[in-house]
């Protein structure tokens, strides 16, 4: 069934008790156990995003469900979809705030600064600044969502994403190229990536993203959902 995958029945032929996979071989098993809820949950955020003022309660519910997949949890793409758009939306927006902010700012400051620079070597100063701003955004952007999809404080998980992006930058490095790269390559290529975007082109990054990360989550305490 497209809509419901019976969790209580063993596949054919898996061994209950083989040592769970990791790595590449790991990725490759979630993408073809969840083949169609990524699909299912691309279509379902594309149409939440529609009001735009959505955006942001429609990528919390996004990674929510990834967040289930990736921690191998049950997941029936349209009901936990709908349970975190509703449930969380106030931690989406938050988390959209956080990210965005910073890096709107930061990236302004770049171009300010950088187009000065050559005149007048003081906006060096002033455009590493920036620079910096905009690079640890990136990567404790890819923890936040993480630690989002908890019930912790939003404080807590903002304080938690920061160290994790300064002291564990290389995981984030790889989210950061999985989610912003790949999405951007798509936006870029468009209207060429048209079919791509409309079926996996958010689903799929996210769960990358969110696949990289996932252990150094897992020991910092990432790994519940209450969702």
């Amino acid at each position: 069934m497209f809509l419901k995958k019976d969790y209580a029945t063993p596949g054919p032929g898996i061994d209950p008790n083989a040592p769970e996979k990791t790595g590449m071989a790991r990725l490759l098993e979630i993408l073809s156990l969840e083949c169609a809820a990524l699909l299912q949950l691309n279509l379902l955020f594309l149409v939440s995003c529609i009001p735009l003022v959505t955006i942001p309660a429609a990528l919390m519910a996004m990674n929510q469900v990834v967040r289930k997949m990736v921690l191998d949890q049950p997941v029936l793409c349209f009901y936990h979809y709908r349970t975190a758009f509703c449930r969380y939306w106030k931690r989406g927006y938050a988390g959209f705030v956080l990210v965005v902010l910073p890096l709107v700012l930061s990236g302004c400051g770049i171009w300010f600064y950088l187009s000065r620079a050559a005149s007048q070597p003081l906006f060096l100063a002033p455009f590493l600044l920036c620079s910096t701003v905009f690079l640890v955004t990136v990567l404790a952007s890819t923890y936040l969502y993480g630690f989002l999809t908890t019930d912790r404080p939003v404080g807590v998980c903002l304080r938690l994403a920061l160290i994790l992006g300064i002291g564990r930058p290389m995981r984030a490095a790889l989210a950061a190229l999985s989610v912003y790269g790949t999405i951007a390559a798509a936006v870029l290529a468009f209207p060429i990536s048209a079919i791509y975007l409309l079926f996996i082109g958010f689903s799929v990054p996210c769960l990358l993203g969110n696949f990289f990360i996932r252990t150094i989550l897992k020991q910092f305490g990432g790994d519940s959902d209450e969702c």
